[in-house]
This record gives structure tokens, sequence and C-alpha cells, in this order.
């Protein structure tokens, strides 16, 4: 009983507000100008695998469970296991696919116009950005790596995926 009239006499207390003041006041910081965003480190352009159990090959080389970036290496014939951008591991890859579709839809001539008003609103978005100090906004890029382990053949099999691409890699355990 008392609870209840407590609250009830203090909600009406004419110094206490439920909501904050309308409208309400900002400190002087505006978004994007604290140091958190302004000398962020750039993501990562690969995507991340993330190892749980050790991996260890028959020569008694280990790869540690951890957080590793993956990339496919220019002739495409090897995914590369980066850590701190140093390699860890050269895998070979078995199976590379490239979507085509993809060309097809960025070559629509309707495609081309919403990219070209895309492209414009970004350079005026990116001008306001630079004034702030802040990065410039960049197009986003589907990326996935993936790991299994194959028990019939006693190999992991990763997957790659940045954009258009896709390629399968096999570590022999």
């Amino acid at each position: 009983m008392l609870e209840g009239a407590f609250t009830d006499y203090t909600w009406m207390h004419q110094n206490i507000r439920p909501y904050p003041p309308s409208p309400q006041e900002t400190s002087g910081l505006e978004l994007g100008s604290q140091a958190i965003y302004r000398y962020a480190l750039r993501e990562s352009d690969y995507p991340t695998l993330s190892l749980v159990e050790p991996i260890y090959d028959g020569e008694g080389n280990v790869i540690k469970p951890g957080h590793y970036e993956l990339a496919l290496s220019d002739e495409r014939n090897f995914l590369i296991l980066l850590q701190s951008k140093e390699p860890v591991a050269i895998i070979p890859v078995f199976k590379i696919e490239e979507d085509d579709s993809e060309q097809d839809r960025l070559n629509d001539r309707k495609n081309k116009r919403r990219l070209k008003k895309e492209a414009k609103e970004k350079a005026k978005t990116n001008a306001q950005r630079a004034k702030a100090g802040m990065p410039p906004v960049e197009d986003y890029v589907n990326m996935e790596a993936s790991i299994e382990y194959d028990e019939k053949g006693n190999f992991y099999v990763i997957k790659y995926e940045r954009g258009t691409i896709r390629a399968w890699g096999a570590i022999k355990k």
C-alpha cells in the first residue's frame, strides 16, 4: 500500500520528469565526429574464418583455433589463410565457380541508370563525410567463409565466397 502511494506522489512531483524534456539537447558532439569513427581501422577485404579446433597435418604442423582471414590468390588456385595480414597456410583449390548472372544484371540498361543515380547520391554523401573528416562510404561486398570436416575422406573442406566468386579448398588431416 505504501509503495503505491509513494509512486503516485513521486510521479506528481513537479521536479521529476518521466521523460526527457523536448527537444533533447545534445552535448555538442555530432555523429561521426568522435575518434572511434574518424580513426577506426578499415574493415577487411577478406571473409573471416573462425576455427574452433586446432587443425593438424601429417607433418606435425598445427593451425591454432582463432579468427583468420581467407584470401583467394590472383591465379585462383590457392586459398591463403591470413592472421594479422601474415600468411599462416596455403590451401589448394579444387573447385571454383563464378556467377555470370550478376554480369548480365549489371549490363541491363535500367540497372545502369539506377547505378548512376546511386553514384551521384554517394558522391554527395562522401563529400559531406569528407568535410566532417569521416571515411567515404564503400559498397558492400558479400563475403563468407566456412569450414567443415569430412569424416569419410578425413579432410577439411573450406568454402570461400566473395562477391560473385566461390572457391572450395581442402586440407588433408
